[in-house]
């Protein structure tokens, strides 16, 4: 076990909405729990670059205006592709998924290319999502997944990735019943809550993948079996 895991926190100063900071802070949280330390490097708009040599990536949901800037911030360093590239884990947010996707279209109808690192391109709904989703994952051991969502943006997944999981609630992409894109160890999701702190089981996974080996199951806090039991109550699927 690594004695100490690095925790990338990019460009929460233009993506970071509806608490998505939140999500580093549960991560420091659960590998404190397991007495590994850990550390926090924020990434600001006016950094010279991302590192590429932290353990872990996160980037939060921003507006338009906040995903165009972040974008040409990120394609101007080699960074955050290069972490990739070697496999360190990435989990996007709303935003986050639309900038790291192949393409997304502000509201003014200009598209912008994304970084590409998954295969999803993104375009303006008729009407926001606004609301709970819940999506079945597709990622081995996670199970259902639980969150908020509040966005424009439709997104098609390619053949390069594929979708986080089926949406039993909510709109999710707003295409083939999809939610969020994956590829290898980058998550991408439309789910604030912040997504971690309700979706223990993806905390997990990200710093497994992060430490390269299994950690010790943690107990499950009384919120989160509220949850649960939420999600079992008979809903109307709500599309748009």
């Amino acid at each position: 076990m690594r004695d100490r895991v690095r925790l990338a926190l990019v460009l929460p100063d233009l993506l970071g909405t509806y608490g998505d900071r939140g999500n580093v802070l549960v991560l420091a949280q659960r590998l404190k729990w397991r007495n590994i330390d850990s550390e926090t490097v924020t990434v600001l708009s006016d950094s010279a670059s991302v590192p590429e040599s932290c353990d872990l990536y996160l980037i939060g949901g921003g507006e338009d205006v906040a995903q165009v800037a972040a974008v040409r911030f990120l394609h101007r360093g080699p960074g955050l592709r290069r972490a990739v590239d070697r496999g360190s884990p990435v989990l996007g947010i709303c935003g986050g998924l639309q900038v790291l996707g192949t393409s997304f279209v502000t509201g003014d109808g200009v598209r912008h290319a994304g970084l590409g690192v998954v295969d999803a391109a993104t375009e303006p709904g008729s009407g926001r999502a606004i609301g709970e989703v819940t999506t079945q994952s597709t990622l081995g051991g996670v199970g259902m997944l639980t969150g908020f969502e509040n966005h424009l943006g439709r997104t098609r997944v390619g053949p390069g990735s594929q979708p986080l999981g089926r949406v039993t609630r909510g709109i999710g992409n707003g295409h083939d019943d999809a939610e969020g894109a994956i590829r290898g160890h980058v998550v991408c999701t439309y789910l604030h809550g912040p997504v971690l702190a309700r979706n223990p089981k993806l905390a997990d996974l990200l710093l497994e993948w992060a430490i390269g080996e299994p950690l010790e199951p943690l107990p499950d806090p009384p919120e989160l079996r509220a949850l649960r039991a939420e999600r079992t109550r008979p809903h109307v699927r709500n599309r748009k």
